[in-house]
């Protein structure tokens, strides 16, 4: 596969706040992910598929690390635009002393996306994924973290079936921005000696430590530009990431004033103006 022949140089992060960005988390990458994709689109995809986060994965950058020049890498990053796997846009975010401002945006998806989903994530609005999109694991991280739990206190130690019936629990935990270590603790701290229904206990105490929901995140602010002009649409909506203009699509003529108002526009124009030197009659007072 070409991706064979990318540089094995570690590949340079771009400046805080830019890079990068999937848009969802996603399993490990399959051999079909980009079988529709011609080899050239399928090997820059999956390199840049593999990189974390924050990379930088501009023009110059990717040539640099691959085996392509400028011109095809933007000739690539096009193609993949169209696929649905990329766009570029601008994000408002707000800064550490309280202010807002726009920044450039890379936002990437290994699963190739329409348009609309791209008009709703720009919007927030996720859409639900169908379910063979996913890749979720066979257990569930809230699964694994029960299934551990009696390595290290074996006091705790849990069944399959008591694994499986407090996993929801655990994912409410998760839900509400609790961590693994915070899990753990409320699970461990202080526990009485013996323990007669570990089962029984972790449900109690995830039940009654249960933290407080997080307050609500701003819904994100998110402008998704023309991979041709790279510009916000005008009119309408994007179509294989490109706007109307760039489509060769008439936008329509300019929005237009009544004829009436025209008449009465014009109409004030043409009255003289009054100064205070002139009399009503337009005589000097």
């Amino acid at each position: 596969m070409a991706e064979s022949h990318c540089s094995d140089a570690p590949h340079p992060l771009a400046n805080p706040g830019y890079g990068k960005r999937s848009v969802s988390a996603e399993g490990p990458l399959a051999g079909d992910d980009f079988a529709h994709l011609t080899p050239r689109e399928a090997a820059v995809a999956a390199y840049v598929d593999r990189l974390p986060d924050t990379s930088d994965i501009s023009i110059k950058t990717l040539a640099k690390h691959t085996p392509y020049g400028q011109t095809a890498i933007t000739t690539v990053l096009r193609a993949l635009v169209r696929a649905g796997h990329l766009r570029h846009g601008l994000e408002s975010v707000v800064a550490p002393d309280g202010t807002s401002r726009w920044v450039t945006r890379t936002w990437w998806s290994r699963t190739a996306r329409d348009d609309s989903w791209w008009a709703a994530y720009a919007a927030g609005d996720l859409p639900a994924e169908r379910a063979e999109e996913r890749r979720r694991p066979t257990r569930s991280r809230a699964y694994i973290l029960l299934a551990a739990l009696g390595r290290e206190h074996p006091v705790m130690s849990l069944s399959h079936a008591d694994c499986t019936a407090l996993a929801p629990l655990v994912e409410e935990w998760f839900a509400r921005e609790a961590s693994e270590r915070q899990v753990l603790c409320a699970l461990t701290t202080g526990l009485p000696s013996p323990v007669h229904h570990p089962a029984a206990l972790a449900r109690r105490r995830l039940t009654d430590k249960l933290p407080p929901a997080p307050p609500p995140k701003p819904r994100p602010v998110r402008v998704i530009e023309c991979a041709e002009c790279g510009r916000p649409p005008r009119a309408g909506a994007l179509t294989g990431g490109k706007c109307a203009s760039c489509r060769g699509v008439p936008t329509g003529a300019p929005p237009t004033l009544p004829a009436a108002r025209v008449r009465a526009l014009a109409a004030a124009c043409r009255t003289p103006a009054r100064t205070p030197e002139q009399s009503p009659e337009g005589t000097p007072a």
